[in-house]
């Protein structure tokens, strides 16, 4: 399946029905009246958030989403059928902004989570509304509000509790496909990752979802590579996991780089935690990983992890950091989510 994040798509509401202009005719009844009913509803357009799906893909084919205009008002004070409502299903995950693609509307992440859009217009009145003491027979009846319509664009955050960064080639989906079921393309050549991949991990009995985006090399948030883009599938993880290659001849530049394009795409990224590993550590002797390990920990400012994907060295101890930080920042939410729940009550 392909890969897509972010979609423009065009939106409208049903117009209303309009009202109907009619009047009681019926043996024996000498002044029946006017009896013109009210038109429908305009149907609505919803967004959803629905299990099974992990990409916007389907909106790339259809950009044009139009729900149906309310049913018009007939005689015997019927009243129109309300319009057909459009859902949007999309991932769990996707952000709706506004056409300037900066203006939030909403954030669904849960399923099941629905929003409306847009409003489908008011049904037009009927004649009967406009009887009077002075006007007995009204011949005229309001025609439906006309619906909404906009465009908007859908832009999709993978949910994961952990992220991995760095440079192409510093082995983030060789580790992901060693600690998840994930089977993510690995090859010897820069940007073998080119969409987002997710993994389900397991340590001592707990689970955590990570989440692997292509790798960033200097002037990202310029566009340079594959650009920065990727990065907004990371902004709601809990912790980032920075992998520098053992294979890089300076792996303090390499970790400020990566740094460097994090800090420059900002929302918040640099001030998640971070746990910070040499990676590929199979490829050095003893003397060689010394002085990267020594490098890379006076650039970072913390004691870095040595990993070996291929060999499983370091892997538990990196993977056990992680679910730390994860379990801490769920404790915290579920505390957060206690105090809510008490001020409701």
């Amino acid at each position: 399946m392909k890969f897509l994040d972010q979609a423009k798509v065009f939106i409208r509401s049903g117009d209303g029905g309009a009202g109907s202009v009619s009047f009681r005719r019926e043996k024996y009844i000498e002044f029946g009246g006017p009896d013109g009913g009210d038109g429908g509803r305009g149907g609505d357009v919803w967004i959803e958030a629905v299990e099974g799906l992990n990409t916007l893909i389907d909106y790339r084919y259809q950009q044009h989403f139009k729900a149906r205009t309310g049913g018009h008002g007939m005689g015997r004070n019927r009243t129109g059928a309300k319009g057909t409502d459009v859902v949007l299903k999309v991932p769990v995950g996707t952000q709706v902004y506004e056409e300037d693609n900066e203006t939030l509307i909403c954030d669904l992440t849960a399923v099941g989570q629905r929003y409306r859009l847009a409003a489908g217009g008011n049904g037009g009145f009927g004649n009967q509304h406009f009887k009077s003491s002075t006007n007995q027979a009204p011949r005229r009846a309001n025609p439906g509000l006309p619906g909404e319509e906009r465009w908007i664009w859908l832009r999709l955050k993978l949910i994961a509790d952990a992220g991995l960064a760095g440079l192409p080639n510093a082995g983030k989906s060789t580790f992901l496909a060693t600690v998840s079921a994930a089977k993510p393309k690995i090859a010897d050549y820069p940007f073998t990752t080119l969409h987002p991949n997710l993994g389900v991990v397991r340590v001592d009995a707990r689970e955590f979802v990570l989440a692997d985006i292509p790798g960033l090399i200097e002037g990202a948030h310029m566009g340079v590579g594959v650009g920065d883009r990727f990065l907004g599938h990371v902004e709601r993880t809990r912790v980032l996991l920075h992998l520098v290659s053992a294979q890089e001849e300076d792996a303090a530049a390499a970790y400020r780089t990566v740094r460097g394009e994090l800090q420059a795409y900002g929302r918040g990224l640099t001030e998640k935690p971070e746990i910070v590993a040499l990676s590929q550590a199979d490829l050095l002797d003893e003397e060689a990983r010394s002085a990267k390990l020594a490098a890379l920990q006076e650039a970072a400012g913390k004691e870095p992890f040595l990993l070996s994907s291929v060999t499983g060295e370091g892997v538990q101890d990196v993977l056990r950091a992680l679910m730390r930080v994860v379990e801490e920042a769920r404790q915290e939410d579920a505390a957060e989510e206690t105090v809510d729940e008490r001020w409701r009550k």
